[in-house]
């Protein structure tokens, strides 16, 4: 039996460079061998006096603050199973994840503990708060010598999808899927090295901010600074103070960042930018090279692919507006989309639905077999994106399945009018999404949030998108918000949207 642990990320680093700083958090500055040590101890109290044995689930509530990699790499060193829950959850929410999960206790953050207590405390699940509470059990207890060993396709991770429909479902990772999708990410996609410094701004009980952000960095033996809420005029300040060289984001991120590039005095120099959880539109992304003189190479993963599936590569050059190549040792297709019971490969050029195989698929959905037949078929993940790979391999994302919109029997993605009117001087951020509508089955409506100074007029962004736009194409209805909805993973919520404008056009009828 092949053995792995999630915890040998940390373990190895200590052993190596155990006086390089791993993390900084504000004042706090921590070596690999500090953080290890300070791991083992809870892993001590976790296995002693809280009982946690290997296999067990333990539910992990907190921000981007030092206790959560600590947590996180005590729970894998005991054994256990970590299941990280977001943050903005509601307390109903919250049970929902630990009901689910089978978690035998929850770790909170005094900054979630009303949230997160109430939820365990209606499923009679035990809560521990992180910081004096844990420390102290950590205190009394005996530290592990080292991390309990696991198989390597034992479950290390599960991951809560909010998925497009319905309930969210718990994706299992296992220790072999995180583990090689952040060596990968590290030694093989992007040129990650010891010496870089990398801000976590991305929320860590998020795939993308924990393999990548967290688990890619220290996988390279690199630095990484936490900054628990992202503010961008913050993020540049503390960039330039700790010397990041590597950030990595979501688009909104970049269009703030962006923005506040303009008031900053100095700027950081950056080498390695990645981009995920959602499409970058083109214009982002040349505002942000253009401003801050760096290249941003974007990728794309899920939950269920641990997450990274594709990216930007410098080996293979890079285009704008893709999402590169797949990452080594996994294989991202394009499948024929109307096919569910099996997996019909498409030749470069046609569009499809994305499908991926590779040491970066999770084991499943837990306890929704039915739910894992239908997603993996044929050995390949179904991602339910639509996407295009041409003649050089390169993929894009066209939109999901589910956001197409049929106006008048014609196909209209929206991710193509967002590019378009991205590009407008007057708009700072858009979503595209269908309405139903009497004539053509469904309207073309683009959901504006307006550059500050001045909302552009409707009608006028209507024609100037008639310009660029085809027939079919182009919005007919325009409405301005002061935000966008944005779920777990920072996406743009368009099922919110859709019923937010569905429900005022019929309060206007």
């Amino acid at each position: 039996m092949a053995t792995l642990s999630v915890a040998t990320i940390l373990a190895e680093n200590a052993r190596r460079r155990p006086g390089k700083t791993a993390l900084v958090e504000g004042e706090l500055r921590l070596t690999f061998a500090e953080v290890w040590r300070r791991s083992l101890a809870r892993a001590g109290a976790l296995t002693g006096a809280l009982g946690v044995r290997p296999g067990d689930r333990v539910a992990l509530m907190a921000p981007n603050t030092a206790e959560f990699p600590v947590a996180y790499f005590a729970v894998t060193a005991a054994g256990g199973v970590v299941v990280p829950v977001h943050l903005l959850l509601s307390a109903g929410e919250v049970e929902h994840v630990l009901r689910d999960s089978g978690a035998a206790l929850l770790l909170v953050h005094p900054a979630q503990a009303e949230t997160g207590r109430a939820a365990a405390e209606a499923l009679g699940v035990r809560v521990v708060t992180l910081g004096e509470e844990f420390d102290k059990l950590a205190a009394d207890a005996e530290p592990l010598p080292s991390y309990v060993t696991r198989a390597a396709d034992d479950p290390a991770v599960i991951f809560y999808t909010s998925g497009t429909t319905g309930v969210p479902k718990g994706a299992v990772l296992s220790h072999f899927n995180i583990v090689m999708n952040a060596t990968v990410n590290a030694f093989d996609a992007n040129d990650i090295r010891a010496d870089d410094v990398a801000l976590g701004a991305l929320p860590l009980f998020h795939a993308f901010g924990q393999t990548v952000s967290l688990n890619s960095t220290w996988r390279a033996g690199a630095t990484l600074v936490l900054l628990p809420r992202f503010d961008a005029a913050r993020a540049i300040e503390l960039m330039v103070e700790e010397g990041v060289n590597t950030f990595h984001g979501v688009p909104t991120m970049y269009v703030a960042l962006t923005a506040a590039a303009a008031q900053a005095e100095r700027l950081p120099g950056l080498r390695i930018c990645i981009s995920g959880g959602a499409s970058l539109p083109v214009a982002v992304l040349e505002r942000f090279e253009e401003a801050f003189g760096a290249k941003i190479y974007e990728g794309y993963g899920l939950s269920e692919t641990s997450p990274t599936a594709t990216v930007n590569q410098p080996l293979f050059g890079t285009k704008a507006g893709t999402i590169g190549h797949p990452l080594w040792g996994v294989d991202v297709e394009i499948a024929r989309a109307e096919t569910e019971d099996r997996i019909e490969l498409l030749p470069a050029g046609e569009l499809g639905e994305v499908v991926i195989r590779g040491h970066n698929v999770f084991s499943g959905y837990l306890g929704r077999p039915e739910a894992t037949a239908e997603a993996v078929v044929d050995g390949w993940f179904r991602t339910g994106d639509l996407g295009t790979k041409d003649d050089e391999g390169f993929l894009r994302i066209v939109d999901r399945k589910k956001d197409v919109i049929i106006r008048g029997g014609y196909n209209v993605y929206p991710r193509e009018v967002e590019e378009v009117l991205m590009r407008h001087p007057g708009i700072a951020q858009v979503a595209v999404i269908g309405l139903s509508d009497e004539l053509h089955g469904e309207e073309v409506c683009a959901v504006v949030v307006p550059k500050p100074g001045g909302v552009p007029d409707a009608a006028a962004l209507t024609e100037w998108s008639k310009e660029y736009l085809g027939r079919h194409k182009y919005p007919r209805r325009v409405e301005f918000t002061d935000a966008l909805p944005l779920g777990p993973s920072m996406k743009v919520l368009k099922r919110e949207l859709r019923a937010r404008y569905t429900e005022k056009r019929a309060d206007q009828a």
